[in-house]
This record gives C-alpha cells, sequence and structure tokens, in this order.
C-alpha cells in the first residue's frame, strides 16, 4: 500500500473461534475491575499490573485496557511494542465495554492488518475443525476485510488468496469467489 488509508487494520470475531484458549489481561479502575473478572478475565489490574508487566512477567495473550488506563500502559509501550500485545482502538482491546472485549478475546477474535509488501495473514482455525467450521471462518474473515476496503482502492482488492497449514504447501483459493462474500451469513443450525 502506497497510501496511508490503505493500510487497513482491525478485528473480527470468528464465528468457531481459533480453537487456542486465550488468557486475557485487563488495565481498569474502579467498577470495571469487577466487571472485567465478572466477565472472565484471567488477570485484572492496575498499577500492580504495571510492576507485573516491568518486571518481565507477561503471562498473557490478549491485553484489554480501559481509555483512562491508557496513561499508565502507554509507560509499557517499550515493552509490549515489540511482542505485539500493545491495546489499539481500533482492534478493540481499548474500549470502556470490557465485558464484550473479554468475550471476544475469548471467543476467537482474530486482528488483522496489512504489512508493507500488501500481505494479510491469519490462523483461521485448526486442522481437527469440520470443513464446514473453516468454511464459515474464512467466510468471516473475508467479509471483515472486504467491509474493511478503503474507498480510494480501485479495481480487484484481493488479488490472491491461500491456505495453507503450518508445515505444509499452501493451496490457492478463488479470489473472485472471495470478493463476492461482502457480509458473513450466520448459518443456522
Amino acid at each position: 500500500p502506497r497510501h496511508a488509508d490503505q493500510m487497513i487494520r482491525g478485528a473480527v470475531v470468528l464465528p468457531n473461534g481459533t480453537g487456542k484458549t486465550v488468557r486475557v489481561a485487563v488495565f481498569a479502575k474502579g467498577a470495571k475491575v469487577d466487571e472485567a473478572k465478572a466477565a472472565g478475565a484471567d488477570i485484572v489490574g492496575n498499577d500492580d499490573l504495571v510492576e507485573t508487566v516491568q518486571a518481565g512477567n507477561i503471562d498473557f495473550d490478549v491485553l484489554i485496557a480501559t481509555p483512562d488506563c491508557m496513561g499508565l500502559v502507554g509507560k509499557l509501550g517499550r515493552i509490549l511494542g515489540p511482542k505485539g500485545l500493545m491495546p489499539n482502538p481500533k482492534t478493540g482491546t481499548v474500549t470502556m465495554d470490557v465485558t464484550k472485549a473479554v468475550n471476544d478475546a475469548k471467543g476467537g477474535q482474530v486482528a488483522y492488518r496489512v504489512d508493507k509488501k500488501g500481505n494479510m495473514q491469519a490462523a483461521l482455525g485448526k486442522i481437527s475443525f469440520s470443513e464446514e467450521a473453516i468454511k464459515e471462518n474464512i467466510e468471516a474473515f473475508v467479509a471483515a476485510i472486504n467491509k474493511a476496503k478503503p474507498a480510494s482502492a480501485k479495481g480487484k482488492y484481493i488479488s490472491n488468496a491461500a491456505i495453507s497449514l503450518t508445515m505444509s504447501p499452501s493451496v490457492n483459493v478463488d479470489t473472485l469467489e472471495l470478493m463476492d462474500i461482502k457480509q458473513y451469513q450466520q448459518v443456522s443450525r
């Protein structure tokens, strides 16, 4: 992407999750602390959590923060940034709605962003998933990308796509079919 507005990033909650158990930490104050604990956050704190992270004890996969705590989290930028744990409003990890953020993170939320070469990748499931579950996850992910497509991007937005296991050759996917997925339709069971 040559222009700043073409650098899309965001997050999508996969209908069948990612197949991983995620440990969630929340920076919050006051009533939001109890709200985060009730939502199922593994670690909840404020100043004490800052000291824990500065000591190098990072035993969580996702960090969520309320906007009033971002001053504290900002101090941890050098530690959290390189690990990709820094909260960001675009990925839904800086929010006042702590319950929704924790439930999304635990429910299989995948963050995506375009890199300098125009590539985008994400883990959309495990080999143990059924064919239908993987298909639903892919459709939800592609629908989120098509929705986030910048208005200034003309022509074919997804030029090629491939699916692969961790250590296996990739299989190309028909991009014309992907471009038609505008929104994900939940299949009733």
